[in-house]
């Protein structure tokens, strides 16, 4: 049941099935996260939704830490699967997810004890920052529920079965969308009720998540310390790196969101939608990054690279494709969502700003996320550690400074998007340079066995 089923077949089906498929349960998640906000606005106080963007900064990078610590549990079930090694796929799935769940655990209580400086350090006024601690005091304690979701995801995908990662995230989003507006409006629980909400969301995707890897997969056994203690410094090797790759976008972004909290709540409102935009729209693109990881492992273990290098030709064409669409959308689409969240004046006019000339820049970051994809399951994780690791800080904050210091906070984004094209760029190169690699590699493999009989 358990086969590899990307290592034959054509590449650009498995490529869009498993980003269709994956996309549909983030674009729900996401979705839900951006009608909470829109529930959050209608409660009548822009503080509100201030609160609220600012609390989301601080756990979009608990989610990041949560899917860099998932890497691990995609690349090394995908390679073993490849291998056609069951055994130690069960092994890995177990230890990925325990270990995951550890590293989160001990972030997320860190984050917690620190909760309030690093909210005013974001820029948060008195009145947003009681709004955004409100928030985050009900939904940062189930981070790790989060993670042991997120790395059972991550194992459903190196498995091949798109449609069980979709279940669980859509079933994730149903519940949520279920609860809102009961625990915002009819138990007048307010901003309360929507952190509640995502907290009984992410128990539901843990579930099912679960379910269907026991039941479908027969892939949960007992942990063994032993094997756990000898899983660990591979699971680390990627783990670590990866959880660093993923904080550095958060990162950056809250250097961002500072940086636009100087010029006002109105502008911190503006980009609490874009926050919350950027996700739903170019939830394929994230997606595209994780279908083409266990497409890479599988293949990578199965040492059939020429499939390797094929299969980032074709995610590629499909990242440069969507986003084109998708920006167009945006830019017909900028003066509905700013109506629909009643926003106007600064915010309105950040949002038309990223809807109409900015969104076409993503086309970038899709170009890193397949670059970490690349690197991450095909050896390299340290170096995507390092390329985003340098994309939030020297791609951000001098871009950021210097856009800021000339356009105020329209410069801020422009200044992010520009060093995020950078990046992009340097990101493919270095994938485009491993890739080329192994297929150099393979060519002299044959020489090899002839001089070494």
């Amino acid at each position: 049941m358990n086969e590899a089923r990307f290592v034959t077949g054509k590449l650009s089906t498995h490529i869009l099935k498993m980003a269709t498929t994956s996309s549909i349960g983030l674009m729900a998640v996401f979705f839900v996260d951006l009608l909470d906000l829109f529930f959050i606005g209608l409660l009548g106080n822009i503080d509100n939704v201030s609160g609220v963007g600012i609390a989301g900064s601080l756990i979009f990078l608990l989610t990041s830490i949560s899917i860099g610590a998932s890497v691990s549990a995609g690349a090394l079930v995908s390679k073993s699967i490849g291998k056609k090694n069951i055994e130690k796929a069960r092994h890995y799935a177990v230890n990925c997810t325990l270990i995951s769940a550890g590293l989160t655990l001990f972030i997320a209580l860190l984050a917690m004890i620190y909760m309030r400086e690093i909210v005013y350090l974001l820029g948060a006024s008195d009145d947003v920052a009681v709004v955004a601690v409100d928030y985050l005091i009900i939904i940062m304690p189930s981070a790790v529920i989060l993670s042991l979701a997120l790395s059972s995801i991550a194992v459903l995908r190196a498995l091949g079965d798109a449609k069980g990662a979709m279940l669980s995230t859509l079933s994730g989003a149903f519940t949520h969308l279920t609860l809102d507006p009961i625990l915002i409006f009819t138990l007048n629980l307010g901003v309360e009720g929507a952190a509640t909400a995502s907290v009984f969301a992410r128990f539901v995707i843990l579930i099912v998540a679960m379910s269907r890897i026991h039941v479908k997969h027969k892939l949960l056994i007992k942990p063994e310390f032993i094997i756990l203690k000898k899983n660990a410094p591979a699971i680390l090797n990627i783990s670590v790196p990866a959880i660093l790759t993923n904080c550095a976008t958060p990162l950056g972004n809250a250097f961002v969101l500072y940086s636009i909290a100087i010029y006002g709540s109105n502008y911190v409102a503006g980009y609490a939608v874009i926050s919350r935009i950027i996700p739903m729209c170019f939830a394929f693109i994230f997606s595209l990054s994780g279908a083409v990881g266990p497409i890479l492992g599988q293949n990578y273990g199965a040492n059939q690279y020429q499939r390797i290098k094929r299969a980032m030709l074709d995610a590629q064409l499909v990242n440069l494709l969507f986003c084109i669409i998708m920006s167009f959308i945006l830019f017909l689409c900028a003066p509905l969502l700013i109506n629909s969240f009643n926003l106007s004046g600064q915010a309105a006019d950040i949002i038309n700003l990223f809807c109409k000339y900015l969104a076409i820049t993503f086309v970038f970051n899709g170009m890193l996320f397949l670059s970490n994809a690349a690197l991450n399951n095909l050896g390299s994780p340290k170096l995507s550690s390092a390329l985003n690791i340098g994309k939030a800080t020297l791609g951000t904050i001098p871009f950021v400074l210097i856009g800021g210091s000339i356009y105020g906070a329209s410069g801020v984004l422009i200044g992010q998007a520009v060093g995020a094209a950078l990046f992009g760029v340097i990101g493919l190169i270095f994938a485009k340079k491993l890739i080329y690699g192994l297929l150099a590699e393979e060519k002299l493999q044959p020489a090899i066995k002839i001089d070494n009989p």
